[in-house]
C-alpha cells in the first residue's frame, strides 16, 4: 500500500498492535482523570453534530476527563481507537512540537451517494480563536479518498495544538455550519462524575468488605 503524501494526513502503512502507551497529555499535568469502568453515558452523550446536505459529521472528543465517563465498553473501545494509532499520533505530534495535543475522532456519515468531504475544513473554535487540525491520523482505510458511498461512513483522528476545554465550551465547524452544544452537556457530565466517584468508592467498600470477610 502507498502513503499519502498529503502532509496533514498521516496513513497508516502496517498494522500498529495495541499495546498501551503513555499519551501526550489528554488529561495529564496533575489533572485527576475519573476512574474507568464506572461510567453509564454513551458515545452520542459525548459526540457533537453537524449535518449538511451530503453528509453528517460526529466530534466525539478523545479526552479521558470525559471518556472515562462512558459505559466501560465505550471507553475501552475508545481507548483501544486511540491505542492503535498511537505511533502515529505521536509522530504528528511530535513534527509538529506539541506535546499535548488535543485528540477527536471524527466520523463523516454519508447521506447520498458519492458525498464529498474535506477533513482539513473541520475546525474548533476555543475562546474565540479557531483551530485547524495538525494533523489527522486516519482510523478507516478509505478516509483518504475524501468521497463516499450512500450511508458508508470513515473516520479519523483529529490532531489540535492544545488540550480541548472539554470542562468548560468549545464549538466546532465545518462548511459553514456549527455545533455549540457542549457547553449544555456539562450538567449531564458533572452529574456523571460524582455517580462515577460514587460507583468507584462503593465497588472499593465492598471489595474490602468482601475481603475481611475471608
Amino acid at each position: 500500500m502507498r502513503c499519502s503524501r498529503k502532509p496533514w494526513i498521516v496513513l497508516m502503512c502496517t498494522a500498529i498492535g495495541f499495546g498501551a502507551s503513555v499519551a501526550h497529555g489528554q488529561g495529564g499535568g496533575g489533572v485527576t482523570l475519573p476512574p474507568g469502568g464506572y461510567g453509564t453515558l454513551t458515545k452520542d452523550d459525548l459526540a457533537l453534530r453537524i449535518r449538511t446536505a451530503e453528509l453528517d459529521l460526529r466530534f466525539v472528543p478523545l479526552d479521558p476527563r470525559v471518556t472515562r465517563l462512558l459505559a466501560k465498553d465505550s471507553w475501552e473501545s475508545l481507548r483501544s481507537v486511540v491505542q492503535s494509532r498511537r505511533a502515529a499520533i505521536d509522530s504528528v505530534a511530535d513534527a509538529a512540537g506539541v506535546s499535548r495535543p488535543g485528540l477527536a475522532l471524527v466520523t463523516f456519515f454519508a447521506q447520498r451517494d458519492n458525498a464529498r468531504f474535506d477533513p482539513q475544513s473541520v475546525t474548533v473554535r476555543i475562546r474565540g480563536r479557531e483551530y485547524r487540525p495538525l494533523g489527522i491520523v486516519p482510523y478507516s482505510g478509505q478516509f483518504t479518498s475524501q468521497q463516499l458511498a450512500v450511508r458508508q461512513q470513515v473516520s479519523g483522528i483529529f490532531l489540535f495544538e492544545q488540550d480541548l476545554p472539554v470542562n468548560d465550551s468549545f464549538v466546532v465547524l465545518y462548511a459553514g455550519q456549527l455545533s455549540d452544544d457542549w457547553q449544555g452537556k456539562q450538567r449531564t457530565l458533572d452529574r456523571e462524575r460524582a455517580r462515577v466517584a460514587l460507583r468507584a468508592q462503593t465497588s472499593v467498600r465492598d471489595s474490602t468488605a468482601a475481603d475481611s470477610a475471608r
